[in-house]
């Protein structure tokens, strides 16, 4: 999405945004949409707007832990933290933020 957005936002002086829009696969209405939610954040969703507050605490704790930790512990460290957040949500977040923890290789 925001590269069609972008895509958009680079050639509307030349060619206007419905015209742009025929020939993507995104209509006009979401790129106007996209473009007010970018200017004015409370205008996204709920849960959009959780997620913008929550992710640097994500990170944060997983780069305290030096990128070892994955989701559960993740999630434990908030929890102690009084940072309230289903693990369901922890692993979105993670998953989107690419972050992951340590995994141990199997020794043969």
């Amino acid at each position: 999405m925001e590269m069609m957005v972008a895509c958009v936002e680079a050639q509307r002086d030349t060619y206007g945004v419905e015209s742009i829009c025929a020939h993507l696969p995104i209509a006009p209405s979401t790129y106007w949409r996209h473009k007010a939610q970018a200017a004015d954040p409370t205008r996204r969703s709920r849960r959009a707007q959780e997620d913008a507050l929550l992710s640097p605490e994500i990170r944060r704790v997983w780069q305290e832990q030096e990128g070892v930790y994955g989701v559960e512990k993740v999630w434990r460290q908030l929890e102690r933290e009084d940072i309230a957040a289903a693990r369901c949500r922890i692993a979105r977040l993670m998953k989107a933020l690419a972050l992951a923890g340590a995994s141990v290789a199997a020794v043969p």
